[in-house]
């Protein structure tokens, strides 16, 4: 459902699902460039079918309110556009309001799960507010290698993508040696957008997807 929350930029919408049975596992789902479309939204809500009281944040709301992109250049651009706007020092505090959201909502403990930029913005929540952290191809992480982690942490990369490098994945593995890093063959970029049939890979989905819940029983319970 909708919802709004107060953060430090002002009030902010999100969309919050809750399990069908009470659950103290509270997870922030961090959207990709295009805002909190419906492929989020569904993501979020299938979060709280597996037991987590689950909030996508509006990021982009503290610059512009409502913003569902579609999954095509012109999208990506204004995008591009947008995070640049916002800025990685910004989008924490937002999701550090989010994370107090679920605290008042009656999560003991929070995680934080992003996608493509949004992977990046939950490696941040890591390194920044120690929340455990999944990041899905998050092409912006190498810019935080001086930063230590400070939770659990688990990478998925698509083995073909090419805005994440072998290279930089050697870097991420190097600079945090305790994060498990999971590389997925045959997949590229956005393997889990599920709308999107020329970037989605099922057998990586499904396994990412297997292992993301693992990690947030593990250190969510």
């Amino acid at each position: 459902m909708k919802i709004e929350l107060d953060t430090p930029d002002g009030r902010i919408g999100g969309w919050l699902a809750r399990p069908q049975r009470p659950s103290t596992m509270g997870l922030i789902v961090i959207q990709e460039i295009f805002g909190v479309t419906t492929h989020i939204r569904d993501i979020t809500d299938r979060y709280a079918r597996e037991g987590f009281i689950a909030l996508a944040p509006a990021l982009f709301d503290v610059l512009e309110p409502d913003i569902d992109l579609p999954y095509n250049s012109e999208g990506m651009q204004q995008g591009r556009t947008l995070i640049g706007e916002l800025g990685f020092d910004r989008a924490s505090h937002l999701v550090d309001a989010a994370a107090q959201r679920l605290r008042e909502t009656g999560a003991t403990k929070v995680g934080v799960v992003g996608f493509c930029w949004g992977g990046s913005v939950a490696l941040l929540a890591n390194l920044r507010l120690g929340l455990p952290a999944v990041s899905y191809y998050g092409a912006r992480n190498v810019g935080f290698i001086d930063e230590p982690l400070r939770a659990p942490m688990l990478f998925h990369f698509g083995a073909d993508d090419a805005s994440t490098p072998a290279a930089d994945i050697d870097r991420q593995r190097a600079a945090w040696p305790q994060a498990i890093i999971e590389v997925h063959p045959g997949a590229g970029h956005a393997f889990n957008r599920d709308v999107d049939p020329a970037h989605y890979h099922a057998n990586a989905a499904t396994r990412a997807n297997a292992q993301t819940l693992a990690f947030f029983r593990e250190h969510l319970a």
